[in-house]
């Protein structure tokens, strides 16, 4: 399966979209902020590996607390994951924290200070 397939694309949105139902609904660990969404999921084309680029709204303390409790809670979210989408192989979670949102609104920002 190449990198790009239909079908690859269509895994990582599946995915993506049960992650956030999964995070946001069932995990109850008050580590994890209200505020976190999955904002991208890239699947492996072997079905082994999965990056799951996560954004949290809140301070350096906040992100950090989430990330915790995301790594601690993977085993319960991978089997969650498997239960729900129904592939070969259910990939191993890597969570990785992306803060392009935030880096956006600042550069946002920024652009609005310059223009007045």
């Amino acid at each position: 399966m190449r990198k790009n397939s239909i079908k690859n694309t269509r895994i990582n949105g599946e995915v993506q979209r049960e992650l956030s139902r999964i995070i946001s609904r069932d995990i109850k660990d008050p580590r994890i902020a209200p505020m976190t969404s999955v904002i991208d999921v890239v699947v492996t084309s072997d079905l082994k590996q999965c990056k799951a680029y996560i954004s949290v709204l809140g301070d350096q303390e906040a992100k950090d607390d989430t990330m915790a409790g995301l790594k601690s809670a993977v085993g319960y979210i991978r089997r969650e994951l498997a239960h729900t989408i129904n592939l070969r192989n259910t990939p191993e979670i890597t969570f990785i924290l992306d803060d392009s949102i935030e880096y956006g609104v600042n550069m946002s920002k920024k652009i609005d200070e310059l223009n007045q």
